[in-house]
Order: C-alpha cells, then structure tokens, then sequence
C-alpha cells in the first residue's frame, strides 16, 4: 500500500498490520467464515481482557520494533499492560497544534483521503458507493451537506491513537451505532463498513467551519471508543481515545466550509492517502 509523507516529500510503501491473518480472514472460504466471529463484539471484549492482563507487557518490545514507533514522541514511564501501552500519550512538545484559527487540523495521526459529497449525498469510498444517510444511520442531518466534503483518517496499529478537537465549538449530540468490526483496509472492499461497523456519530458546532460531523469508527478488535465527557471545548483540546486495533475517523463538512490543501486533493483524487499528524494544517476556512 502507497501512501504520502507530505514531511518528505516522498512517498512509503507501508504493509497493512496482520496482512497475512487478514488476507485469510477475508480472502478465503473457511476464513470467512470464521470471520462472522472474528468481527463480533465479544471477540473484541475478549481481546480487551487478554491485552488489560499485566503479563500482556511483554508483547511491547516485540510491537515497537515490528511497527517502527518513534517511543522518544511519548511518556517516558512503565506501562502496566498492552492496553496501557496502546492509548499511551504523547510527551509535551511532541506535536505542534496549530494555532491559527483560519487552519483546519488533522484530529489525530492518521493516513487521510478525502472524498466528495454529490448533489445526491452519495460518495465513492474505496470503490464503494455510500449514501451519507448510510454512514449516519439517519437522515436528520444530511441535506445540508450535498457538495460538501468528507475526510476519513485512518488509523493504523503504529500511529498515536488518541484524538482531538478541530476548533473551538461545542457538541451538539452523540449517538452510538452498535455493528460489526470488520478491519478498515482493502481487505474489506467486499464490506460497507461504514455502513456495518460499530461506531459514534458526534454533531458538533464550531466557529470557523461550521456544522462538523465527527465519526469514530470501531475496527477489527476496536470494540471500545472511550470520549471524555466534553460538551464545550477548544482547539487541540483531547477528545478521547480509541482502545486496540486500527480504526478511523470520519469528519463530514458543509459545502463551501473548508478549503482542503491541494497536496491532499491531488492525491486524494489518484485514491493515496496522505500521511497527516495530530494537531497538522491539513485545509482552511473558506
């Protein structure tokens, strides 16, 4: 898998996570059917449990150097289990949040595309169509998000996996959408996974872009979205955290809302992801 590193310049050839696993999970006749266990929720309960067990540390050092993580970004400090480790926080000054209230930031580390929102609140995610109504599981909101944008950041096992506000606003609603967790990768192009998948659809008012609809989306053993219980908040400002796995974040805009930067749309348009960082410039108020 190709993506960008806007930093460099360059682009990574980055390998999916359990690739092997996967592929058998979702490419094969038997895997498949074990695969409607493997995205249950009690598989990821499970999954929880085992990694929250103080003996789960010794699959840390393992973990840093298959995945390539940059420790010298966090806390310096003992973990107690995997699970520990995982939603570990980044050290002061390992990101700079941009300040500039005109900026819109990526809410988290994140490989990003962006898509278009058609007059009939329809987009092509991935090879797939959806509906917005599909995504939100209800019809409240959508009209007033025809040519709009929609930026889904993904999450991998190797990136920061907490999240943040994109500006100054408060929160509107929050309704949670129990489903599946199927993994948020090719591998699962036969799934609407976003349609299908567990996860948290926040209405949020801001004061430089608007109506923004914030989604974070469960994965393969993500059953857990933890939002810390925030009803106003600022720019930058911690919004929760996803518990282990990969998973995504979905932020829908109105139209004419937000000017996204051009690197991200050209390679957004050739479907390569953009490597973005918590707190990064990633687009502009209109």
């Amino acid at each position: 898998m190709k993506i960008y590193d806007r930093k460099k310049k360059e682009y990574e050839e980055i390998t999916q996570y359990g690739q092997e696993k996967l592929g058998f999970l979702y490419g094969n006749p038997l895997g498949r059917v074990l695969l409607k266990i493997a995205v249950s929720p009690a598989v990821s309960d499970l999954y929880r449990f085992l990694n929250g067990r103080k003996s789960s540390v010794k699959k840390i050092p393992g973990f840093i150097e298959k995945n390539h993580i940059r420790m010298e970004d966090f806390e310096d400090r003992e973990y107690r289990s995997f699970n520990d480790f995982f939603t570990r926080r980044l050290r002061d000054g390992a990101r700079k949040i941009e300040t500039d209230r005109s900026i819109l930031i990526s809410p988290a580390d994140a490989k990003l595309l962006v898509y278009n929102i058609d007059d009939d609140l329809r987009m092509n995610v991935k090879g797939r169509t959806y509906t917005l109504e599909e995504i939100l599981a209800d019809d409240k909101y959508c009209e007033e998000y025809s040519g709009g944008y929609c930026l889904v950041y993904r999450l991998c096992v190797d990136d920061l996996h907490r999240y943040c506000f994109i500006d100054d606003g408060r929160l509107k609603g929050r309704k949670t959408i129990k489903g599946k967790l199927h993994t948020v990768s090719s591998l699962s192009a036969d799934y609407k996974i976003y349609k299908e998948n567990f996860r948290v659809v926040n209405v949020m008012d801001t004061e430089n872009f608007g109506r923004v609809i914030h989604i974070e989306v469960g994965a393969l053993l993500v059953g857990r979205v933890v939002n810390h219980d925030v009803r106003s908040f600022t720019k930058g400002e911690e919004k929760g955290y996803f518990e282990p796995g990969g998973s995504t974040i979905i932020q829908i805009f109105k139209k004419d809302s937000v000017r996204i930067d051009d690197d991200i749309m050209v390679h957004s348009m050739e479907g390569i992801e953009t490597k973005v960082l918590y707190g990064e410039g990633v687009g502009s108020k209109c």
